[in-house]
């Protein structure tokens, strides 16, 4: 689900790099509230172990206890150019910023931070994610996402602005219903979410969703919702 020309990811796969114990367990907590899949590398040997294609995000803590987190940082982005790089450090010092960014990190946040702040760096740095293709297929669903067109089988779908945001997402993760409202509709919306019901159900409608096959569109109770991939 996601917004114009975006993929949502709503449920990433995260890599916390960060020795600090005390920092990465409450982090990772909230990370997990957010609907994210957290794995902690508490060096920088281990990171780059870890880190594969799979990884939507690294965040990367610069004093690290082998590795320094820029050599991390280079190394990483060599190897996944299109990986997004969240660098986090005690170092506050603009030459250090500019280090940070020139290794090859998408941001910079320095400690303490708020986590309100990080969290919408984080979102912002899965938005600039390039899509894979223009064009996506999820089972006999066609979605253009440059044109913003959707087709079920031959017949285009016609489909609101807001319908065609919330079809045009990551299939077969689950996506939380307040992560959606943030994205979909505002990214400080902290209201009400019956209009997402409403919207679903007509989504559901234009798909020819059938309540008694198995579900496009499934409903995960207390969590949001799942884009069906087959």
């Amino acid at each position: 689900m996601s917004g114009p020309l975006t993929r949502f990811r709503c449920v990433a796969r995260l890599v916390l790099v960060e020795d600090d114990a005390s920092i990465a367990e409450p982090l990772i907590a909230a990370l997990g509230r957010e609907g994210h899949d957290v794995s902690w590398c508490p060096t920088g040997e281990s990171a780059l172990v870890s880190v594969g294609p799979e990884t939507d995000l690294v965040l990367l803590d610069l004093g690290l206890p082998d590795l320094d987190g820029l050599e991390v940082c280079r190394r990483l982005r060599s190897r996944l150019p299109d990986l997004p790089v969240l660098m986090l450090t005690a170092r506050a010092e603009e030459v250090d910023a500019v280090v940070g960014l020139d290794a090859g990190a998408d941001d910079y946040v320095t400690k303490p931070f708020r986590l309100a702040e990080l969290m919408a760096r984080i979102r912002a740095a899965l938005r600039r994610v390039p899509v894979a293709t223009a064009v996506t297929t999820v089972q006999d669903v066609r979605i253009d996402h440059a044109a913003r067109r959707a087709w079920r089988g031959d017949a285009e779908l016609e489909l609101s602005a807001k319908e065609f945001d919330l079809l045009a997402g990551d299939a077969g993760r689950a996506v939380t219903r307040d992560r959606i409202m943030r994205e979909v509709w505002d990214e400080h919306w902290y209201g009400p979410t019956k209009t997402l019901d409403m919207h679903i159900s007509w989504l559901r409608k234009k798909l020819g969703d059938d309540p008694a096959a198995p579900r496009l569109i499934t409903t995960l109770r207390g969590v949001g919702f799942r884009f069906e991939t087959g």
